[in-house]
């Protein structure tokens, strides 16, 4: 797989978020349609441009809009504000992070520390290509199910066990690859380059998610596991960001005081602890 097609030009990301988009949603008529989503000269309507300059923007003979263009673009293909956010980097390739995407991601030895000290607590930290940089105690036996494994999404698509792992994993799967498109946006990143490669020619699922171009951020939520010991288990989420390395996520299952999510936790520090005597 070529370089553009891992980090998008301008005109593919705005083909493919054409092709999201229901006419319903803007109140203009379904009809019948060759391909799904808007037809360019309705993009170009909603945006208040001309048809010819929106199909220059596609087909790349047009590749830095103004400020007010990518607007309205924006309205148009109704993005929120991380995949405008996207869009504005796409149409601006000095925006684009370099250096930071070459370095190799280490876990820093104090977060490491701070993750151990944790004892109740599921946590694992991971870098901007879901690469697992550290996990706690805690961690490894709630996703005890990866092994060996040191990259989240091809544990995600590749292993059949992620699919029994995680109750909700079509919501799960599809998150994952928004959150990997939100954390790179280095048409330079070989390791991108060779991970979404790899997943493409492997997994017909991580394809079509990949092509819909798709940008969001992993935020808090509720995640629903079927674990080996726990049995069904509902535990709160929450994913930080590490400020001293950009690019990297500190996740922290938690559940509340009391609750049978708490119990389930109780449990499994009790097999770690049984386990390690």
């Amino acid at each position: 797989m070529g370089m553009d097609g891992v980090m998008p030009r301008l005109g593919e990301f705005l083909r493919a978020r054409r092709a999201l988009v229901r006419p319903s949603q803007h109140g203009l008529p379904e009809g019948a349609r060759r391909t799904p989503g808007l037809r360019r000269e309705e993009v170009a309507m909603l945006a208040a441009i001309s048809t010819a300059y929106y199909v220059r923007l596609e087909q790349g003979r047009e590749a830095h809009p103004s400020a007010q263009v990518l607007d309205a673009l924006a309205s148009a293909l109704l993005l929120d504000e991380e995949a405008t956010t996207y869009l504005r980097t796409l149409a601006d390739p000095s925006t684009r992070r370099r250096t930071v995407s070459r370095r190799v991601e280490r876990a820093a030895p104090g977060l490491v520390a701070l993750m151990d000290a944790w004892r109740d607590t599921p946590a694992l930290l991971y870098g901007r290509h879901l690469d697992v940089l550290a996990t706690n105690a805690m961690g490894r036996a709630l996703f005890s199910w990866i092994g060996d494994e040191t990259n989240l999404l091809r544990a995600i698509f590749l292993d059949p066990a992620a699919r029994v792992f995680y109750r909700d994993w079509a919501r799960i799967a599809e998150g994952c690859v928004a959150g990997l498109r939100a954390d790179n946006t280095d048409r330079d990143d070989q390791r991108l380059v060779e991970l979404v490669g790899e997943l493409s020619v492997k997994s017909a699922e991580f394809a079509r998610l990949w092509s819909r171009h798709e940008v969001r951020a992993k935020r808090a939520e509720v995640k629903h596991f079927e674990h080996a010991v726990l049995g069904s288990v509902s535990l709160s989420f929450e994913n930080l960001t590490v400020a001293s390395a950009p690019g990297q996520h500190l996740v922290v299952y938690h559940a509340e005081p009391g609750s049978p999510a708490a119990g389930a936790l109780s449990l499994l520090g009790t097999t770690i602890a049984t386990t390690n005597i």
